[in-house]
C-alpha cells in the first residue's frame, strides 16, 4: 500500500512563508483527490486544500489567497505553499490521498507560527 510522508514543517514567524511536501512511496496517479488537512490543538481536523484530477484546486476560506496546493504525479508529490502565515495557522498538517478504493493519510508535520 502507498505510504505518505509529510515534510517541511517547523517554526516560522508570522508573515513568513513555508512549503510543505507530501511524498508517496508509490504512484499517486490513481488517487483522484490529494489534499492537505490540519488539526490545531483542541480542534477538529479540517480541510485546508485539495486538488482533484482534471479539476481546479479547492481552498478553505481561511487560507484562500495565501496557500497554494500543487500536485506532481511524476514525482509522486503534493506540495502546499503557505504564505503570509498567521499564528492561527499553527497546527499539525496532514496529507491525504483518496480514491474510490482507498483513503491514505500521512503521519503529519507540525507547523508553528510564532514570534
Amino acid at each position: 500500500q502507498v505510504q505518505l510522508v509529510e515534510s517541511g514543517g517547523g517554526l516560522v514567524q508570522p508573515g513568513q512563508s513555508m512549503r510543505l511536501s507530501c511524498t508517496a512511496s508509490g504512484s499517486i496517479a490513481s488517487f483522484r483527490v490529494m489534499a492537505w488537512y490540519r488539526q490545531a490543538p483542541g480542534k477538529q481536523r479540517e480541510l485546508v486544500a485539495s486538488t482533484v484530477t482534471n479539476g481546479s484546486p479547492n481552498y478553505a476560506d481561511a487560507v484562500k489567497g495565501r496557500f497554494a496546493i500543487s500536485r506532481d504525479n511524476a514525482e509522486n508529490t503534493v506540495r502546499l505553499q503557505m504564505s503570509s502565515l498567521k499564528p492561527e495557522d499553527t497546527a499539525v498538517y496532514y496529507c491525504k490521498a483518496w480514491s474510490p478504493l482507498a483513503e491514505i493519510w500521512g503521519q503529519g508535520t507540525l507547523v508553528t507560527v510564532s514570534s
